[in-house]
């Protein structure tokens, strides 16, 4: 199979590019802007291989898009303005990225008549959840910028499969941690700092919680959706590890040999959410689940930040 994967030189895209190579056969165009989150070094190992090409391109132009995803069995969309706090900022490019180049990414499939797309999504879209967890089926209650912007690109992605008949399949994933990930997101921001000796801003009483889940898990299930999910579905995926940000703060202050005297709290995120969680009783139908342990995996992927200033120390810089 020829998969056709947008934002695949970013952190969860370029995951899932390693998990299709050691898992199957298949061809892979990654097709990326490469803004600051997307990197070619992130990459470069498997653009060296004859089973990845790396095609610089954005997902709003059409005709490059048209080019690049001729011949593709099948799309996955990961690619998107992702970062809350940007949104807030300037919510002009999550606009346009995520939800006119959905739009844009669904057209071309339809098109080109491409036998499945999977739509990369997130938890924020049901918005802040007080009990219970979110399933599929649960209105959406978006509240920055960017979440009503992955939101309006879901709308936009399965109303594909409604008008057109487009074989669109939607996943929503909790919080993501793990190699690669560029050091904005909590984990790998607090991390760096915390091995450069510097304090780590915590937003308001951090006692908002999120469910973490390590990327290879996100990955295998989407890569399970991708070839077993059910055209036209939504599948939420998370691991289950409700965690505040106050606690994963001391872990991470644990796990880098630094004290409480390195928080630095700052004032709270305007719009800040309590707390996502989602019911995957859906997704685990289909055989997946979560395998890695949250402790672990939160010091397994400190260790590769450790391992790997080469990667994260030019990123930094250019902030």
């Amino acid at each position: 199979m020829k998969l056709f994967i947008t934002g695949a030189a970013g952190f969860i895209g370029s995951n899932y590019v390693r998990h299709v190579l050691a898992n199957h056969d298949d061809e892979i165009v990654i097709f990326d802007a490469l803004t600051y989150a997307g990197d070619v070094r992130t990459v470069q190992d498997l653009i060296d291989t004859k089973r990845v090409q790396l095609v610089h391109g954005d997902i709003t132009d059409r005709e490059a898009v048209s080019g690049a995803m001729a011949g593709a069995d099948a799309v996955v969309h990961f690619a998107a303005e992702t970062h809350v706090d940007r949104s807030i900022v300037g919510p002009d490019d999550f606009i346009r990225t995520n939800c006119s180049g959905t739009n844009v990414v669904c057209d071309i499939a339809r098109r080109h008549e491409v036998g499945r797309v999977v739509h990369i999504s997130t938890d924020e879209v049901y918005g802040s959840v007080e009990k219970g967890s979110s399933n599929e089926t649960d209105p959406l209650d978006p509240r920055s910028p960017y979440s009503a912007s992955k939101a309006g690109s879901d709308l936009i992605a399965l109303s594909y499969h409604t008008t057109y008949d487009l074989p669109v399949v939607v996943t929503r994933s909790s919080n993501n941690f793990g190699p690669h990930q560029f050091p904005e997101k909590l984990i790998p921001l607090f991390a760096t700092n915390l091995l450069d000796g510097l304090s780590v801003p915590l937003y308001g009483d951090g006692k908002n919680i999120r469910d973490w889940c390590h990327v290879a898990d996100n990955c295998a299930a989407v890569d399970l959706i991708l070839r077993s999910g059910k055209i036209g579905e939504i599948y939420n995926i998370g691991a289950g590890n409700e965690v505040t940000n106050r606690d994963i703060t001391f872990r991470l202050l644990e796990l880098c040999g630094r004290d409480e005297s390195a928080i630095e709290p700052v004032a709270d995120r305007l719009g800040h959410d309590r707390r996502y969680s989602v019911d995957t009783t859906k997704v685990r139908s289909l055989g997946w689940e979560a395998l890695r342990p949250f402790d672990d995996a939160l010091a397994e992927t400190v260790a590769w930040y450790r391992d790997h200033r080469a990667w994260w120390e030019p990123l930094k810089a250019r902030t």
